[in-house]
């Protein structure tokens, strides 16, 4: 577990705290709306209402989209979300560090919520450099001065060395936020000594990770079983030698991933007995689903599911394990006749006594549709910051933290 100081190690009343948050939220290209307000209703529900209750004045910076992109809007949107639900007012400003924003942060009473405008709107943000020189940029050079505590409550950013993300760490006395300690905690739990047996569910139709991750837990005894699904078990049967037929074949060919398949069928010689692969199909024909064997391949029909042998044999290593990371949904779950097989592992996994950690879009869109998301473990919002994580590399944001709790700076 990474060591970092938390809210419980400052009284923040009357002190200006500067807080990053991930309000990055789907928005309608069209309206330019808001669509899911997920991320900001999770931040605002815990630290930042925890902040205000305690009189802390806070300032918040987030990020939205990138430039150039439909989805980069300002953050009024957000603060006006934010205001409804956290049921008080919430000021916002068009502005991030020029004399707008200084002001308004000066301004600012004990208790009051400012949320400025979105941080990539300063050129520099988005640039990878180290905490060092972010500390010198314009954002941090002119925001520091005015504040008393910073904190990243940004898991979801946290694989980015952005000025944002790492700067004031040098400058100001630094804490993680209540989301970024939930993550962290239930990360550690099944990636730093899991309870056993632990095992990795890795699905979905982005499969590009898959093969750091299984090797990263394989060989760090993290995972006693990585189950594959979805397009990440299309990918370990092609490496077992099995051809799925030329519409399957040609989606790997296309996302590039039979470049793959080298590595991953060298892992699945060295760890035969520890990785599952699909032993039946659900394939669609004329608009249905039909199951088939492994003795059936090629098809000239889409894979969309994991069949019922498939299910029934996941679905008792679920019931063993004691720890379960569930990373990509096995079919296309928004299909009612392909949801067959998400539905049955999340149910396997709520009725199992085991800690569950779910990330990514897919898994928690599935989960969420399925109303079992209460009954995970833990739910995680992160995309790329909990595929780095699981895959063993240091997130800068994390590691700016446990550099500022170690007074290094």
């Amino acid at each position: 577990m990474p060591k970092f100081l938390t809210l419980d190690d400052f009284d923040v009343k009357d002190k200006v705290v500067l807080v990053r948050v991930d309000f990055n939220s789907p928005v309608d290209p069209q309206t330019k709306k808001i669509i899911d307000d997920s991320r900001i209703r999770a931040h605002g529900e815990t630290t930042i209402k925890e902040l205000s209750e305690k009189g802390a004045k806070v300032v918040i910076l987030a990020h939205q989209g990138r430039p150039g992109d439909p989805d980069f809007i300002p953050l009024e949107q957000h603060a006006q979300i934010l205001g409804k639900i956290l049921g008080k007012p919430v000021k916002y400003v068009n502005d991030v560090f020029g004399e707008k924003a200084k002001k308004a942060i000066r301004e600012l009473k004990s208790g009051e919520i400012l949320v400025l405008d979105n941080v990539r709107n300063f050129p520099r943000e988005a640039k990878d450099a180290p905490p060092e020189e972010h500390a010198k940029s314009e954002l941090v050079v002119n925001l520091a001065p005015l504040a008393d505590l910073f904190v990243n409550d940004a898991f979801a950013a946290a694989h980015r060395s952005h000025a944002s993300i790492v700067g004031f760490t040098v400058v100001l006395p630094s804490a993680a936020g209540r989301i970024m300690e939930k993550e962290l905690k239930a990360l550690s739990k099944v990636m730093e000594n899991p309870e056993k047996p632990c095992i990795y569910i890795l699905g979905g139709a982005k499969a590009d990770d898959s093969l750091r991750i299984s090797k990263y837990v394989l060989d760090n005894n993290i995972a006693d079983y990585v189950l594959t699904a979805g397009i990440t078990g299309h990918l370990f049967l092609v490496a077992k030698g099995y051809d799925l037929g030329k519409p399957n074949m040609e989606i790997l060919e296309k996302n590039k991933l039979l470049d793959l398949v080298p590595g991953i069928r060298e892992l699945i010689n060295r760890y035969p007995e520890r990785i599952e692969t699909p032993i039946d199909l659900a394939i669609e024909v004329d608009g249905k689903r039909r199951e088939i064997s492994l003795k059936e391949l090629p098809v000239n029909y889409p894979i969309y599911d994991i069949g019922e042998n498939t299910i029934k044999r996941y679905t008792e290593i679920i019931m063993r394990a004691k720890s379960i990371v569930f990373s990509g949904p096995p079919g296309v779950f928004e299909r009612e006749e392909f949801k067959k097989g998400t539905k049955a592992l999340f149910e396997a996994i709520a009725s199992s006594r085991a800690f569950s950690l779910v990330g990514g879009g897919h898994s928690v869109a599935a989960v969420q549709s399925l109303g079992l998301a209460d009954k995970m473990g833990y739910v995680s919002t992160a995309g790329g910051a909990l595929i780095e994580f699981l895959m063993g590399r240091k997130l800068p944001g994390v590691v700016a933290l446990e550099e500022a709790a170690k007074g290094r700076r």
